[in-house]
């Protein structure tokens, strides 16, 4: 029975518990401490850092391998599988909402709900942190939505048409600047230099660069968010169009597939779900690997890492996402560590707030506005450092949701969206349930 067509007019009211799928949400939740290692950088170092990382300091020993793990392991994979799931997120949360009211309420609360995303993003974006993701998935997410309907396959075959252009685009601009870098540095054209002169320190800092970064950083609260709202503006603009909008989309479709097609809910056999972790590692594991190899080779270069040799942890990532999905889902299959298990489900459950908690926890820690680390630490310190915010949101998030029903930041944006007060507290917190 197609659930657009029900004809039940029972009030509308977010997800309960026991519609979860408790697969997705520990999936989610493995996808959330693994962004932590890709984003600690972003506050522990300079922006720059992330196309050449020498720039964060020694890059020799315990740091290089800090580095190499987590460009093969987390960089664009935890991305991935976040915006898988919140492709299927979409599929779900609208066949759910549809199986109770009928399609007509449907697209103005996803609209509703992916409105107040944004608006909470733009608030993490310039006031917290400038790595914000949230507003582009909520853009994101009101593009593709009139696709979810679609069957797995056209969908398939969207998100591998989509996923080329962001390495295309960023080819291109490869070419373009080094073309103009090459006018420029031999003398013969006045204008390649002046353009030049000017694009070049998005990649190439100079020490004034650096320094002003640093002093943005270290300084006043209000210095740090004047020096990051033009580049917050950019990022949510140029690189939008360049970059996130299509990776976004494509890994979005790519969700949204693979949850009709049962890979979220365990429903495959473990032999599949061992066949996509071979798969995945067969094909993501070289393409990474390569990649890394061309980048050192360059030392690193800002300009060859955004471009040709970025491709190939792009498309490496996709396959490295599909196996680390395939892993969940065989020890989600296997039931060990039923402790871990829960853990990981609330952390995934309490997403929205332990993702706003790890900017909070980054911004305290390195920036002028808190402890002042900026700078100071080295990159294989930072494992402590994950380490530990691991275990806090580990422990914090079931013990927060045996009282509450949902996390804060979750609780709110229900709120918000359905626009009524959602009741949070627990009937009887002590047996972990609402009645």
């Amino acid at each position: 029975m197609d659930p657009s067509r029900s004809s039940d007019a029972s009030p509308l009211n977010p997800v309960q518990e026991g519609e979860r799928i408790i697969s997705m949400d520990v999936l989610r939740g493995v996808a959330l401490l693994g962004i932590f290692v890709m984003n600690i950088p972003f506050f522990a170092f300079s922006f720059y850092s992330y196309f050449k990382p020498g720039l964060a300091g020694d890059f020799e020993g315990a740091n290089y391998y800090t580095w190499l793990v987590s460009h093969i392991l987390f960089e664009e994979k935890m991305m991935s599988i976040f915006s898988m799931l919140f492709g299927a997120g979409i599929v779900l949360f609208n066949w759910r909402i549809e199986q109770r009211r009928g399609v007509r309420s449907v697209p103005g609360i996803h609209y509703r709900r992916m409105f107040w995303l944004l608006v909470i993003g733009m608030l993490h974006a310039y006031l917290i942190w400038y790595g914000d993701i949230l507003v582009a998935y909520a853009m994101v997410g009101m593009m593709v939505y009139p696709l979810r309907r679609l069957r797995p396959l056209y969908l398939l075959i969207i998100a591998a048409l989509l996923l080329p252009i962001t390495s295309i685009l960023g080819i291109a601009q490869q070419l373009i600047y080094e073309g103009l870098r090459t006018q420029a540095e031999s003398g013969t054209d006045e204008i390649a230099k002046d353009i030049w002169d000017e694009l070049k320190l998005q990649f190439y800092p100079n020490s004034e660069v650096l320094a002003d970064e640093r002093d943005a950083n270290l300084g006043p609260y209000a210095e740090r968010v004047r020096y990051w709202a033009p580049i917050v503006l950019s990022m949510q603009t140029l690189a939008f169009l360049f970059w996130t909008i299509w990776r976004v989309a494509s890994m979005m479709l790519l969700g949204m597939a693979l949850f009709k097609l049962g890979v979220f809910g365990r429903t495959r056999s473990p032999r599949f779900y061992a066949a996509l972790v071979g798969a995945g590692l067969a094909t993501g594991l070289p393409l990474i690997l390569i990649g890394e190899s061309l980048m050192r080779s360059s030392d690193y270069d800002p300009l060859k890492r955004f471009g040709m040799y970025g491709a190939f942890n792009h498309f490496g990532s996709v396959a490295m996402a599909l196996a680390w999905i395939g892993v969940v889902m065989l020890f989600c299959r296997s039931g060990a560590i039923k402790w871990l298990q829960h853990a990981l489900a609330c952390v995934g459950r309490m997403a929205f707030t332990n993702y706003l908690t790890q900017s909070l926890i980054g911004m305290f820690l390195f920036y002028g506005s808190g402890l002042g680390a900026y700078g100071k630490v080295e990159r294989w310190e930072l494992i402590y450092i994950i380490l530990g915010v691991w275990a806090f949101q580990l422990v914090v998030s079931p013990l927060w949701l045996g009282k509450f029903r949902y996390g804060p930041m979750e609780w709110a944006w229900r709120c918000l969206t359905y626009w009524r007060i959602e009741p949070i507290r627990r009937v009887n917190p002590e047996a972990g349930t609402d009645r």
